[in-house]
Formats: structure tokens, sequence, C-alpha cells
């Protein structure tokens, strides 16, 4: 077997068909086999899944690491590649994959870059836009790949253990994996012709809700690998900058009873702001979309909830440190 694509998914029936399908409509000449990791589903995702020539595997709910590790371990392929169940892979996205695996017997992943899904809806096109700055401006040679598009050999995921299952949830789990292929000496490669499209998200909350998730799991990840609490490179200057200055912000707030409080909040508040304008300008230059200014606010707000979750986060790495 060459190739064993793995897709976790959990109450996914509203996009898992089309991933399936695009998985096995793949143009790669070669074997291939397509598995599913139902973790947890309580809507249609078995059902649907149990149309089509996959394997189908169901577990308890564990979390996305758990499913991808349950996925790999199942596979027979020398190289394991992953999506996600609201992905549609291009069908040249295999191939397009395994072909940088012939230059360096060292290279143990590779993974590739994001189109979009749901075009018509304006938050998803900023995230996309802000996505497409970050993948442009990334080597070839990198530090971190998202699980959402990534293939590695199945020997490596052998030798590393695979993903941290501790991570519960969709944030972490893919750093704390490239990371460790690193540590074994291997190369990560980044090919940004190698797409998928992606269902971004619609809905303000549920994406603040994420970006609160992420900022929770990156206190344990950086508690243990320290070395990348300074950003790889898909994170920016400006991820790093804003978690001071939020914490900074939120900490005074309680004390906007003292005289010349609220002037210095506010001043934080507006220099936070103005160091959002650089993105959101930029998106509306590429977009010709004058409304994608309005994602300043957005990337506003996403800084104190990558803030909270952090500081949430690194209270329980430090209560779980203490033994209490």
């Amino acid at each position: 077997m060459d190739v064993s694509i793995v897709i976790p998914a959990f109450n996914a029936e509203k996009t898992v068909e089309r991933t399936i399908e695009a998985c096995l409509g793949q143009g790669f000449n070669g074997s291939r086999e397509v598995i599913v990791i139902d973790d947890g589903s309580t809507d249609n995702t078995e059902k649907i899944a149990r149309r089509y020539s996959v394997r189908y595997i169901y577990q308890e709910n564990s979390g996305p690491a758990s499913a991808r590790n349950r996925g790999w371990k199942a596979s027979k392929g020398r190289f394991v590649c992953f999506t996600d169940s609201d992905c549609i892979p291009q069908r040249d996205w295999v191939e397009k994959l395994l072909r940088n695996y012939q230059e360096d017997e060292k290279v143990g992943a590779v993974g590739g870059s994001y189109l979009i899904a749901n075009p018509s809806n304006l938050l998803a096109t900023c995230i996309q836009e802000e996505i497409t700055l970050r993948h442009l401006a990334m080597p070839r040679e990198v530090r971190f790949l998202g699980s959402y598009n990534l293939s590695v050999r199945n020997s490596v995921l052998e030798e590393t253990g695979g993903f941290d299952e501790g991570y519960k949830k969709a944030s972490g789990e893919d750093n704390a994996l490239s990371y460790k292929i690193l540590k074994h000496g291997y190369k990560i490669l980044f090919d940004r012709e190698a797409l998928v499209a992606h269902y971004h998200r619609e809905s303000l909350g549920k994406y603040l809700r994420d970006q609160y998730t992420h900022g929770f799991w990156r206190a344990r990840l950086y508690k243990e690998h320290p070395d990348m609490a300074k950003g790889d490179d898909y994170t920016r200057w400006k991820d790093v900058l804003e978690v001071p200055m939020s914490l900074l912000t939120m900490s005074i707030i309680p004390f906007l009873w003292a005289p010349g409080t609220g002037k210095i909040v506010v001043s934080l508040l507006l220099l936070n702001y103005l160091l959002q304008l650089g993105l959101a300008f930029r998106i509306s230059c590429r977009t010709r979309r004058p409304a994608c200014m309005l994602f300043s606010v957005v990337t506003l707000l996403r800084g104190f909830a990558r803030t909270l979750g952090f500081t949430k986060g690194l209270w329980d790495v430090i209560i779980r440190w203490a033994g209490v």
C-alpha cells in the first residue's frame, strides 16, 4: 500500500461526504486506502461514510489527536495523509504532497495550503485571506504544519509516536507533532501548491471560541516546547505582541475607578487596534472588498480571546505542576 488517507470526523454530516468523495477521487497513480475515524458522532456521519468504499472505524469521543492516531495505526500505507472532515482536497493533492519526498530521505513530513469552500461569507473570506498571506511568507522548509493538510511517513509516525492525545481539542496537537518530527532529525517541507478547500467559520462567536481554545492549549504547548514560544514559521510578530498588550489592558480594567486609568485603557486599546489595521487593509486590497476592514475589529477581539484562553491554560499548567 502506497498511501493511506485518514479523516477524523465528529458530527460531520454536513461536510464529510464531499471530503470522502474528494479523497476517493485523487488522481494518484498508486494504491491507496481511505480511513474514516468517527470520533463518537451522534449525527449521520456513520450512515454517510458507510455509503462509500472506505474503512470506517468508530471510537468513543476522545478528540482529534486520538482519532488521527487510531487512523494511522490502522493504516497500511507507506505514507499517511491527513485531512479534516470539513476539507475538500484538490484532485492532485496526494500527488503534490508525495512528490516532495523524492528530494531527501530525511523529509519526514510534507504539508500544503488552504483554499476556501465558502467564499460568499465575509468572515470566512477574511480568515482565508489572512491564512493565504501567512502561507505566502512561509519558507520551503518549515517548523510547523497543520493537520488539515499533512502527510507523514508511516515510519516517522511510528518513531515519534504520532499525535499527543493529551491535547483533547483541535489545537496544539499538530504543532506538537511537528516539533517532535524535527527533534527526531527529520525535515518538514511546505508545498503551497498542495491544496484543500476548507469551510472557514461564518459565526464570529464560534470563531472567537476557537481562538480561546487555541490560546488555552498554547500554554501546555509552550511548557513542553519552550524553544517554540517565540513563534514558528506560521506565527507573526503581531501574534506574539498581542498577548502581553491584551493582558496588560485586561489587568488595568478592574481599576477604572482610579483617576487617569480610563485614559490608559483607551490608549492601550487604540494602540492595539492600530496594530490590526495593516492586515485588514491588505485583505481589503486583495479582495477589493472595503468591508474587509471590519476584520480589524475581529482580530482585536481575537487577541483578547486568545489571551483569556492562554491565561486559563497557564493557570491550569501551574496548578498541575504544583500538584494542587
